[in-house]
């Protein structure tokens, strides 16, 4: 599974963060990163927790 954030789309809440500090970061545009290409087997339910709490739906976990 990969974990992708729409740029356009975030707002930098940082709340995907908040969920999973192991696999999102806020860059210096005020952004999320995800900090791996592919999710670790034991990280998608925390990946699948910050894409259904991001306020503006900008994370995709598939």
């Amino acid at each position: 599974m990969k974990a992708t954030v729409d740029r356009k789309t975030c707002i930098g809440c940082e709340l995907c963060v908040t969920i999973c500090p192991d696999l999102f970061t806020i860059d210096e545009n005020n952004k999320a990163v995800v900090l791996v290409d592919v999710l670790p087997a034991q990280s998608e339910t925390c990946a699948k927790a910050a894409e259904l709490g991001c306020p503006v739906s900008a994370i995709t976990v598939a």
